[in-house]
């Protein structure tokens, strides 16, 4: 296999709306020692490609900066953390045997070369990622799925979503025959949380709106919570005897309103703030029920092996919503900021 000298690709010049999205003609990236290039089948799109574009995560005391996932973004950047496709070249010390295998790349950039390293960077954000034809990828960071039966589509759905779903799983310990609740249910994390807890043997109450319950409950939710109504009384009334353990995207008042719902030694955990980023809570509701507040950013390099053997064995099917030529990129962000789909979006090359 061999590559072209240029590709199609889709990159922002700047922060901004769907406006800084620009299609161009780059060249193909070169694959340097220890790294492989990957032909692109399929990149999925997250909320990170949003708030990147707008520069929305803001810095360490000033949350309101412009500011990529962990820092300033070097524009022009080429979006996507989640691509599936194949191996079409090696850089030097890579083995040309890898050449033809499908594969899944994890996004991160971790901060050390161990199994439990911190993510501290992301594809798409501190390096170019996936909207684009070809992206180069560490060999350390490509997964063989070349045998697993879910599609391309499917196999790119799973880096960001699963992997940030099975790190929060892992972090929040949760165990078999506990109950969970999962915030932002029809959402590309929520639906992940939902199918791996109810894999893992767990109760699941999960929180959606009224039109996409149906799709919740399909996916594994034991109940499903409607948020327009009174939230922490639904919750309480499908778990009487409290949760074990909270999946939350969402945070805002959620926090401050779900936090006596746990039982003793429950365990929050946070991943997302489409409620919003500012909470308060009562702090008595930890320390005199043995209770955690854990933050939760994507997954280690030991979560996302994890990830890979599911995919492998297809013991989690990802929902796709919908898919889109790379050319239309900018429609697609704007449909997942709709968020009026359930699952996932994905782009074709």
């Amino acid at each position: 296999m061999s590559a072209p000298q240029f590709m199609r690709a889709v990159r922002i010049t700047g922060h901004g709306g769907p406006e800084v999205l620009e299609a161009a003609e780059v060249a193909v990236p070169a694959p340097r020692a220890g790294e492989v290039l990957v032909q692109v089948s399929s990149v999925a799109l997250n909320n990170t490609d949003l708030w990147t574009r707008e520069g929305a995560y803001g810095r360490p005391g000033d949350p309101k900066a412009k500011s990529g996932w962990r820092g300033p973004v070097g524009f022009p950047r080429i979006q996507g953390a989640d691509v599936a496709g194949r191996i079409v070249g090696v850089g030097a010390g890579a083995e040309s045997s890898l050449v033809g295998r499908r594969v899944v790349v994890d996004p991160a950039i971790y901060d050390s070369d161990g199994p439990d390293a911190n993510p501290v960077g992301l594809m798409g954000s501190e390096r170019d990622g996936g909207y684009a034809e070809y992206v180069t990828a560490p060999v350390k960071r490509v997964h063989d799925v070349t045998r697993s039966p879910l599609t391309d589509d499917q196999l790119a759905a799973l880096p960001t979503a699963y992997g940030t779903a099975l790190g929060m799983i892992e972090r929040g310990r949760l165990r078999k025959g506990e109950t969970a609740l999962v915030s932002g249910a029809s959402g590309g994390v929520g639906l992940a949380l939902v199918q791996i807890a109810r894999a893992r043997g767990a109760r699941v109450v999960a929180i959606s709106s009224g039109s996409k319950i149906d799709a919740v409950r399909e996916a594994g939710a034991h109940g499903v919570v409607d948020r327009a109504g009174d939230v922490a009384g639904q919750i309480r009334t499908a778990a009487p005897e409290g949760i074990d353990v909270a999946l939350d995207v969402v945070a805002g008042e959620l926090v401050s309103e779900g936090l006596p719902l746990l039982r003793e030694g429950g365990r929050w955990v946070i991943a997302g703030a489409l409620g919003g980023y500012g909470v308060t809570f009562d702090v008595r509701r930890l320390y005199l029920h043995n209770a955690q507040v854990i933050g939760s950013a994507m997954h280690t390099p030991t979560h996302f092996g994890l990830l890979m053997d599911l995919a492998r064995r297809a013991e989690v099917q990802p929902v796709i919503a919908a898919a889109f030529p790379l050319e239309q990129a900018a429609r697609a962000q704007e449909e997942l900021s709709r968020r009026g789909h359930v699952g996932k979006i994905v782009m074709h090359p």
